[in-house]
């Protein structure tokens, strides 16, 4: 079992950065795939960005691909996500999802949440 709890959101102005973390407690953190999701209200949740328990593979939504990158320290049980050249269409609560399997898109295939951050990009 793994817990995941990430931080690093808030305000930041479109063409702006941010960088998530996702920590995890657990000591089989590098057997799991992690993904980024996010979600605004009255939608559903939506894939951003996934790496493998390695960290030698990455996927990414069309939407995010080229301005936002997954990486992962697994010394540190810890996964992030850059984000650059932020949008307005950017805003959202992140999450961040523990998986068996790699690469998904759908939410249930992810076993573990985090709680999720706000990430708010202003004009």
């Amino acid at each position: 079992q793994v817990q995941l709890v990430e931080s690093g959101g808030g305000l930041e102005q479109a063409g702006g950065s941010l960088r998530l973390s996702c920590a995890a407690s657990g000591r089989t953190f590098s057997t799991y795939n992690i993904g980024w999701f996010r979600q605004t209200p009255g939608k559903e949740r939506e894939f951003v960005a996934a790496i493998s328990g390695s960290g030698g593979s990455t996927y990414y939504a069309d939407s995010v691909k080229g301005r936002f990158t997954i990486s992962r320290d697994n010394a540190e049980n810890t996964v992030f996500l850059q984000m650059n050249s932020l949008k307005l269409e950017d805003t959202a609560v992140y999450y961040c999802a523990a998986a068996n399997l790699y690469g998904s898109r759908w939410p249930n295939d992810y076993n573990y949440w985090g709680q999720g951050t706000q990430v708010t990009v202003s004009s």
